[in-house]
């Protein structure tokens, strides 16, 4: 039997799947193309989200397929200077292609030992005590012994679940498409320029290549479900609010959006759960679907993974949902507050004068920033220490850094004191004695995920931590 089936072999179904491998799941990626997209759409990773690749001994190939950028405070179209002081090592966004992402997160699950199958469409399931039987389109049966939807915002995992995914329908949309152009770009800045005074949903970035993104407001919100938009509707649209359609031709991809926002009631259902957009969709102000989705890979693979292997705690693999719905829907109130801020109504105008001038505050650009970009998310483990839930950035050590430490994707002590001990979960948890100067604490226990479990001195009071995340010694 399968360990773990995912569904869907985007970014977050890869990045689960290369997290299952560190922990030796036998993990099968499901997807429904017969050869990877080349559609651009996600153009990003945020600052959590490079720290993760830091974690995982990745950081040097994306930067490498990457370029850095520091654009702050770009919250609902406000641009202000990149905020200082921000709580990282790795204090700036990174700049990338989702077909790249989508490479180079493949090429990491299958180096691990991932397995990917292509052309395979679930198009039902069903799960008993023992695991999840799952059914192709072409008639296959496959079991195993979770499942994990990672299949857009349509999930067929979603709704074969029967799992509720309540919210808002769309009250405007947005023409979406990478494609050439026979204007020359001095006229597009220029033009660009003048429109995006009145309209923020509008605007047309270089891909390279000779290739734009280019995204317009459509006239009007299409049915559900409806067909992508043509090169001839883009045209019209971009006439209609530019005055030009700058000789567009050649697209790559077409697509239509609207501010639609919904999350799935509940990320677990017995032994299938949800992840990335199957669980929650939202307009992508902010750019924050692709690395939201990843994060909770990030979240679940080694929890799952714990499960799988039998040495989960009770309430382990449940602490997915309880700790990534809260983050998700604060993530869709923050794209709605966005998607106000981009109106054109005298409202929406003032209320964004407003925010732009509140943003002008230090603290409180650092803090939209932040919210973006992950930075500031915080788990609720309980009362305790300021650190407690947070996810520790990476740190100087007197042996090295700490992002060093964390590439299996283990438990980790930082112990500067070397009077604390870890014995019976040295199989899960690694310990470090040494220290940063960045850090005034004794020791701090990081989960796989790095963020903090405990904090403190005392041995007995790690015990009880130890079990509450790892579970039983193994001796």
């Amino acid at each position: 039997m399968i360990d773990v089936l995912i569904a869907g072999g985007g970014p977050t179904g890869l990045m689960l799947a290369a997290e299952l491998r560190l922990h030796d799941v036998h993990v099968v990626v499901l997807e429904k193309l017969t050869e990877p997209t080349a559609e651009s759409r996600g153009r990003g990773l945020h600052v959590r989200s490079v720290e993760m690749t830091d974690q995982r001994g990745l950081l040097d190939r994306f930067l490498a397929a990457g370029e850095k950028f520091q654009v702050g405070g770009f919250f609902g179209g406000i641009h202000k200077p990149w905020p200082k002081g921000m709580d990282t090592a790795h204090p700036y966004g990174l700049s990338i292609l989702q077909p790249v992402t989508e490479r180079l997160l493949r090429e990491r699950a299958l180096e691990l030992g991932a397995e990917l199958r292509l052309g395979c469409e679930v198009v039902g399931l069903a799960q008993d005590p023992d695991g999840v039987t799952v059914e192709l389109a072409d008639g296959t049966r496959l079991r195993s012994r979770y499942l994990v939807g990672c299949d857009g915002g349509r999930s067929t995992v979603r709704k074969q679940l029967g799992v509720p995914f309540p919210g808002e329908p769309a009250k405007v949309e947005t023409l979406l498409g990478d494609m050439e152009m026979t204007e020359d770009q001095d006229t597009v800045t220029a033009v660009v320029a003048e429109v995006r005074k009145t309209e923020l949903r509008f605007g047309v970035i270089p891909n390279g290549d000779g290739v734009y993104r280019v995204g317009v407001p459509a006239g009007e919100v299409a049915e559900e479900g409806a067909d992508a938009p043509t090169l001839e509707e883009f045209r019209q649209r971009l006439r209609a609010v530019a005055g030009t359609d700058f000789g567009v031709h050649s697209p790559r991809w077409l697509s239509r959006f609207g501010d639609a926002t919904r999350q799935a009631e509940r990320y677990r259902v017995g032994r299938v759960l949800l992840a990335g957009d199957a669980a929650h969709i939202h307009p992508p102000t902010g750019g924050q679907g692709l690395n939201l989705g990843i994060q909770d890979a990030f979240n679940l693979g080694w929890k799952l993974a714990a499960e799988v292997a039998g040495w989960a705690p009770e309430g382990l693999l449940d602490s997915y949902h309880t700790e990534r719905h809260p983050v998700g829907a604060a993530v869709l109130d923050n794209t709605r507050a966005q998607m106000t801020l981009l109106g054109t109504d005298p409202g929406a105008v003032a209320l964004r004068g407003l925010l732009s001038r509140l943003m002008d505050f230090e603290e409180v650009n650092r803090y939209m920033t932040e919210t973006a970009f992950a930075v500031n998310v915080r788990y609720d483990l309980g009362e305790g220490h300021e650190l407690l839930g947070r996810r520790l950035r990476d740190v100087q050590l007197k042996s090295g850094r700490l992002y060093e430490l964390m590439h299996d994707g283990r438990g980790l002590l930082l112990d500067r004191t070397g009077a604390l001990s870890v014995a019976g979960w040295a199989d899960r948890v690694d310990h470090v004695v040494d220290a940063a100067e960045e850090l005034d604490v004794t020791a701090v226990l990081l989960r796989p995920d790095g963020y903090v479990a405990w904090v403190g001195e005392d041995q007995r009071d790690l015990l009880g931590s130890l079990r509450k995340w790892f579970g039983s010694p193994s001796d």
